[in-house]
């Protein structure tokens, strides 16, 4: 009978520890700081697991927040330094934006084009709440799928840089001196 109840113990405490394995953090650092990312693949899988193959390829490395709003987002991981796109690998991911998270300040979510199933690669981090991003019942949103847990004061910087219009590539917001990623693991 001992045997049977420690064997049941093991297994409980095994279950119980799976259970509670920790979400993927994300350490990020840039040439603006460092900045941690709690992810949450219980509410948005294939956004997490999408993210994740980026980080885990080195792809996002050498890339820049190439859109900046102070007050809005801060947008990065599709262009390098000089505005080349960088391959979007892995296809579009399904919307996740009616999963119960909100972009709310200090998260981050996938952008994407306008149709829900559209994003790729970029990303952005929110600088204050934008429920007008989250999904409904009879819209789509953006996902949102982790959130800054350190350096928030990274991301904050971020909106202080000058931004200018580049007319070659169309692009609005773009920080005047790049704001690179210099490296980014996943560190669990």
């Amino acid at each position: 009978m001992k045997t049977v109840f420690k064997t049941a113990l093991v297994a409980a405490t095994l279950f119980a520890a799976n259970a509670m394995a920790a979400n993927p953090i994300v350490n990020v650092e840039t040439s603006v700081g460092n900045f941690k990312l709690e992810l949450y693949p219980e509410k948005a899988p294939k956004s997490v697991e999408n993210f994740l193959k980026y980080v885990e390829d080195g792809s996002y490395v050498g890339t820049q927040f190439h859109r900046v709003i102070p007050g809005f987002v801060a947008q990065g991981g599709g262009y390098d330094a000089k505005f080349q796109p960088r391959p979007s690998t892995y296809g579009e991911v399904v919307n996740e934006s009616k999963n119960g998270l909100g972009n709310e300040r200090g998260t981050i979510a996938m952008a994407r084009r306008q149709a829900p199933d559209s994003a790729t690669r970029q990303f952005y981090i929110n600088l204050q709440n934008n429920s007008n991003l989250d999904g409904n019942s009879y819209n789509y949103g953006y996902t949102v799928f982790g959130k800054v847990i350190e350096g928030f004061n990274t991301v904050e910087k971020m909106a202080k840089v000058k931004t200018v219009t580049i007319p070659e590539t169309r692009m609005r917001d773009v920080p005047q001196q790049p704001i690179l990623i210099e490296k980014i693991l996943i560190t669990n």
